[in-house]
Formats: structure tokens, C-alpha cells, sequence
């Protein structure tokens, strides 16, 4: 997993509530392994009956088509615990997504593909999207986890929380298993501590002695 400690970019404002993860990335007949999920995106939204693109979809529009912040409203990722919802958004450049809430499902997912989530309370978040609304991809916008910041244009700076557990875990790229695996000298410890203790309960070795 990439690490993530900063993001300078335009911010793309979706802000609807409940998006769910069938809309982010729906699954469809003939759907591969290989998928390309920058295309998956919001297929069934960004594109007409016809296959044309819908002009005024905001994934759509020029100024946000290289976005790298998402804000969007209440209950971000809600519905199936489908994963390539959020690679969908990777494939696109997107490497924070802020919002009021979200499902605690794709919440951990982000967590786990180096995606940065954001919950903000409803007084910052209605001064933030007025802010990207106003900016409408105009200028960048900063995320900044180490100073726990965002920063964007005229001024704007607010903080936001996260736990300890979850910023270091993107500060320092790390899954579940390389979260375990930062604690590797104590699990080996106790491991031979079990093995003097109870020898009996050991593998044999490969002769079966």
C-alpha cells in the first residue's frame, strides 16, 4: 500500500448523500478482473442510453477530471462492502475523500488502499464545500495528514481528527498484515516462550520423530 502524508489538488465537489457503492462502481455483465475502473466510475451515471458522456456530471467536467480530493455529504459508501469502490476512485487520482460520515465499511477499505477519509463536523463541511463550490476547480487545495490541515484557497484552513491507529497507518503505508507485522519481534518472543513452555504441542518435525 502507498503511503499517504500529502495531496495538493483540485477538490471535486459530489456533495450528495447515501452514494452508495452499486453507484460508484457498478457491476455489470461481462465485468473482468481486468476491469478498468477509472471507466468504472460512476459508469451508469457519467454515461447515456447512447455512450456519450454526460457534459455537466461533474466527473465529467475538464476542471475536475484530474481532481485528487472528493467532498461529498452524509453516509459516503453506503451498501455492499465491494473494495473496487474504492479503486475506482484510485484510478482516477483521488487520494482523500472527505465527507460528514461514511459506511463504516468503505471507511476501513479507504484505510486499507491508502486512501485517506475525512469526517467533518456539519459547521466545517458546509464552509468547505462552499469553498470548493466557489473555487469550482479553479485552484488547489491541500490535505495535509502529518499537520492534520486542509488548506485551500482566500484563506481557508480548518483541522480535522483521526485516530492515531488510522494516521499512522497511512503515514507509513501499512495493511493489516503490515500493521501485525510492526509488532514481528514480540510475536516471534511469545511464540518461543509457548514453544519452552509446551513442547508437547508442537509440530512434529517432517521424519514424524
Amino acid at each position: 500500500m502507498k503511503a499517504f502524508t500529502r495531496v495538493t489538488g483540485a477538490a471535486i465537489p459530489f456533495l450528495e448523500d447515501d452514494v452508495n457503492t452499486d453507484q460508484i462502481a457498478p457491476i455489470g455483465a461481462g465485468a473482468r478482473m481486468s476491469e478498468d475502473y477509472a471507466q468504472t466510475l460512476f459508469r451508469h451515471r457519467r454515461r447515456g442510453a447512447d455512450g456519450a458522456e454526460i457534459p455537466d456530471f461533474v466527473f465529467n467536467q475538464p476542471q475536475f477530471r484530474n481532481g485528487a480530493i472528493l467532498v461529498s455529504g452524509s453516509n459516503f459508501g453506503c451498501g455492499s462492502s465491494r473494495e473496487s469502490a474504492v479503486w475506482t476512485f484510485l484510478a482516477i487520482g483521488v487520494t482523500c475523500i472527505i465527507a460528514r460520515s461514511f459506511a463504516d465499511m468503505y471507511r476501513e477499505n479507504c484505510l486499507q488502499n491508502g486512501i485517506l477519509p475525512i469526517t467533518l463536523s456539519d459547521a466545517l463541511a458546509d464552509t468547505l464545500e462552499a469553498a470548493v463550490v466557489a473555487t469550482n476547480g479553479a485552484a488547489p487545495f491541500t490535505v495535509d495528514l502529518v499537520s492534520q490541515e486542509i488548506t485551500g484557497p482566500n484563506g481557508l484552513h480548518m483541522t480535522f481528527e483521526i485516530s492515531a491507529a488510522d494516521r499512522t497507518r497511512l503515514l507509513e503505508g501499512l495493511d493489516d498484515i503490515g500493521l501485525t507485522m510492526k509488532h514481528r519481534t514480540e510475536i516471534e518472543a511469545f511464540e518461543k516462550k509457548m514453544t519452552d513452555m509446551l513442547p508437547w504441542s508442537q509440530r512434529a518435525d517432517a521424519s514424524g520423530l
